[in-house]
Parts: structure tokens; sequence; C-alpha cells
């Protein structure tokens, strides 16, 4: 398929099920503060945020990783608007499957 061709939905990458993350792997994408850090500005600025409207201290091929994680571990869902990829978190998910595991992260906006 040409990129001429292609559909906003061919661009957004995979999402595993939360039902289907377990908390270790939760935990082990939460053990970075970079990663820390983009899951409490998401969860402070309550909507979608492009991947550079978030300041972060990495190279852009390093945040490029730090979303790709958080993704994978179920915690933030990544689409396409126009050429800029959001990212939303997956509060309610989250939250369904791991109970005050966001509010407590967020409480400690410090990073320790």
């Amino acid at each position: 398929m040409t990129a001429a061709r292609r559909t906003g939905r061919d661009r957004v990458p995979p999402h595993p099920d939360v039902r289907t993350i377990s908390l270790q792997q939760v935990l082990e994408a939460l053990v970075d503060p970079v990663r820390r850090h983009i899951v409490s500005e998401l969860y402070a600025a309550g909507e979608d945020l492009a991947c550079g409207a978030i300041d972060l201290p990495v190279s852009k091929s390093t945040a490029t990783h730090h979303f790709h994680v958080l993704r994978e571990a179920g915690l933030i869902r990544q689409y396409y608007a126009g050429t800029s990829r959001l990212n939303a978190l997956r509060r309610d998910e989250v939250d369904a499957a791991f109970p005050g595991l966001l509010i407590a992260l967020v409480a400690r906006r410090d990073g320790a």
C-alpha cells in the first residue's frame, strides 16, 4: 500500500488489552523517572498530548523509546492527528485493572 493510500488507522500502533498486562510489566515501565514524568504530565493535562508537548531531558529517539515502553505496558494509547502523534493516558482502563496505582504515582510528582 502506498503512503498516499494509507488511512489514519494504518498509522495507529497496536495497543495491548490492559487486562492482559501484568502488574510486573506496568511497574517495570514506571521504574524509569522519564516514563513516570510522561505519565504524570498526561494525568495532569487531562487531555491527549503530542510527544513534543512534554518537555523531556532526553533525545527525540530516546523519548520515542520511552513512549513505546509505556504503550506496550498498556499505560498510554497513541494515535495520529494530522502529522502529530498524540498520547492518551489510559486512565480508566488502568484504574480498573490496578486501582489506586495512577493516583499514587502522580501524588509523588517529584519522581522519587
